[in-house]
């Protein structure tokens, strides 16, 4: 409370002065360092919507940690802005009518300096090594996203070449103590958080609208530790919250989700000890929650609890598949890939026959695996998943499979993107290479006749089937 009664009156001050700003503020005193606001007009910040404001915005960052840190304010106004770094133990904090606008000219941008390119490193909002980092209030982050939108997605461009200039919102890289909250995020060109290797990171109240370009992810986060995400919004057009890499001890709780292509999305590195609690998901097709794991990649100790999904495809895919798929490794050992000790638990779905788009201006088009989906199990080859749980779920499906369908045994030999698999020849769930499943308390119905069975299982151990009703 008292970080944003100092903001807001530094706001009013600096609206209410006549005389011109002056390009910087002195140094602040022993006292009262760490502590100091610093209003980017005062250095310089003109806030009309149309001059780039970037070098009065660093120039206040700069300042504010170059003084043991504070708190760089926004105040009202329409600030333009390109890459920015940000910096330890600062606190961004943009009040109810301040608005920070990505600028729309490509040539504004650069890489943040000490980002790696894996995704883009081209970036509105950056940090690297540093902590203590927090931004926060009731004003709005705009990306402007759509000036940069070419029709083409990740790793394409009109020249086939990786489609990669596009600015993400932020990155934050090898950053400890890093919160977000009470934040409206829009409008992102790629994707609209990025959180790598990072420590301790607290995201509350954070409100995400994000379609305007293909990619427009909500979070990203790839092997970070210590994450927590509560009480937040999130719309966008592709993945609401990535967790790729080595990710440990996340939670997420209390928050409502939208996206064309899927929420929890999981793949690669050593990912353990995740749990999603109290989450409602809507309109949401490419699969609610979606993991994809092979060679040398290990995610166990995860759990899901208390999730609404409505109008969803999917909903549940879990996929491993360690053989090789790149030319002239088919022969060539690769350490097997773990998935083990999942749990689903109170969970209430209704799965549509098939995605709306009507949310998604760039006119994404179906796949066919995304008509008549059910929960899919997934193991290829030789690979197993290992005690994998269903508890207390109730999924109604929109229904209308076929006796050509139910029929089908070819299903192929592959675990990457749910879809791929094409239509299922079950309605409920299709596990494949499982051990130790259990499906308790469990009911699949449908909206219209199905033809297909609602459960089929094929090489799977272990399985423990009490109160399953269809």
């Amino acid at each position: 409370m008292g970080r944003v009664s100092t903001a807001a009156a530094a706001a009013t001050l600096g609206a209410a002065t006549s005389s011109p700003a002056p390009a910087q503020q002195p140094a602040a005193s022993q006292a009262s360092r760490g502590v100091r606001t610093y209003n980017i007009r005062d250095f310089g910040a003109k806030g009309d919507g149309q001059t780039l404001d970037t070098a009065a915005i660093q120039a206040a960052i700069d300042a504010c940690a170059n003084d043991q840190g504070g708190t760089v304010l926004v105040p009202a106004g329409v600030f333009v802005v390109s890459t920015t770094q940000l910096k330890s133990n600062v606190t961004i904090h943009i009040a109810s009518g301040g608005r920070l606008l990505g600028s729309p000219k490509p040539a504004d941008y650069s890489a943040g300096v000490g980002v790696p390119p894996g995704n883009g490193n081209i970036v509105v909002f950056y940090a690297v090594n540093a902590e203590n980092i927090t931004i926060e209030g009731p004003g709005t982050i705009d990306g402007q996203g759509k000036a940069f939108y070419i029709g083409y997605g990740d790793g394409r461009s009109p020249n086939r070449s990786p489609y990669v200039e596009r600015p993400h919102l932020f990155i934050f890289y090898r950053c400890r103590n890093l919160a977000m909250r009470n934040i409206f995020l829009t409008n992102t060109a790629y994707h609209c958080c990025r959180i790598l290797q990072s420590s301790y990171v607290n995201i509350e109240g954070v409100r995400i609208f994000n379609r305007v370009n293909h990619n427009n992810d909500g979070f990203h986060f790839n092997s970070s530790e210590y994450v927590k995400i509560s009480n937040c919004n999130i719309a966008c057009g592709d993945d609401a919250c990535a967790l790729f890499g080595s990710n440990k001890f996340v939670t997420v709780m209390n928050s409502t989700f939208s996206t064309r292509w899927s929420i929890f999305r999981f793949g690669g590195g050593q990912c353990e000890n995740v749990t999603v609690s109290n989450c409602v998901i809507n309109n949401t097709y490419g699969c609610a929650i979606k993991m994809s794991f092979g060679a040398g990649s290990r995610i166990e100790n995860v759990s899901f609890s208390n999730l609404i999904m409505q109008n969803v495809t999917g909903p549940i895919s879990i996929g491993l598949d360690s053989s090789s798929r790149r030319p002239g490794q088919e022969g060539q050992a690769r350490p097997k890939g773990i998935v083990r000790n999942i749990a689903f638990n109170g969970i209430r779905a209704f799965v549509v026959e098939k995605p709306d788009f009507s949310e998604h201006p760039w006119g994404s088009t179906s796949r066919p695996g995304e008509f008549h989906t059910c929960i899919t199990l997934n193991g290829v080859g030789d690979d197993y998943l290992e005690n994998i749980s269903f508890n207390d779920v109730q999924v109604t499906y929109a229904g209308g499979g076929t006796a050509e369908e139910a029929a089908v045994r070819d299903v192929p030999k592959r675990a990457g993107e749910y879809f791929e698999l094409g239509v299922l020849p079950a309605y409920g769930m299709y596990a494949r290479n499982v051990r130790g499943l259990t499906v308790s308390n469990v009911r699949f119905q449908v909206a219209s006749p199905d033809l297909r069975p609602a459960v089929v299982f094929d090489h799977v151990e272990g399985s423990t089937l009490n109160g399953l009703s269809a």
